[in-house]
């Protein structure tokens, strides 16, 4: 039991460093773009999650670099979010930001805490989050995410997807397929 509790410990002060390094990845970029420092509050867990009744249209949301080229697409349509890389742009499907970050620090970790809200009876087992990932070739050609949840998940989702892709975007050094 000892030894559980030292690794889950462990375990939880990786990821506290992890989202540490996010948001100061976040302050720099919103340093360099308005000269000002944002002190983000800490994410507070509100479980249930309403259904976002709002969101039945398509919302079409550009992802940009910092240089202003457009790398990707979000569309939110019904309760799913979909990212859609530009036809032209490579990104790796294997990418540490993708597999390690992405997925594995923020979808997976969401998709925990919905099964557990699920089993105590908080939200629906319909509403926990899930995903997919659409590849061709070892490219990324599409994620998928249902039941993301209230508006500050998808502003969570939505600026790690904008870090994600823009950190697998500089390490494909800019690659576009040519036609």
């Amino acid at each position: 039991m000892k030894s559980f509790l030292e690794r889950r410990i462990r375990q939880q002060e990786e990821e506290v460093n992890s989202l540490r390094s996010f948001l100061e990845v976040i302050d720099s970029l919103l340093a360099e773009r308005s000269f000002k420092q944002v002190e983000i509050a800490a994410p507070v867990v509100t479980l249930p999650r309403p259904k976002l009744a709002a969101r039945v249209a398509s919302d079409n949301i550009p992802i940009l670099t910092t240089d202003g080229v457009r790398i990707a697409s979000i569309l939110i349509e019904q309760g799913t979010l979909h990212v859609i890389p530009e036809p032209d742009v490579i990104l790796d499907s294997e990418s540490a930001p993708l597999r390690a970050f992405l997925v594995g620090k923020v979808l997976e970790q969401m998709q925990v805490k919905d099964r557990e809200g699920a089993s105590k009876g908080v939200i629906l087992p319909d509403n926990i989050l899930d995903y997919d990932l659409e590849q061709q070739e070892g490219h990324l050609k599409a994620i998928h995410i249902r039941n993301y949840g209230d508006d500050r998940r998808l502003l969570e989702l939505k600026n790690a997807i904008r870090w994600t892709l823009r950190r697998m975007y500089e390490k494909t050094a800019g690659k576009r397929q040519t036609a």
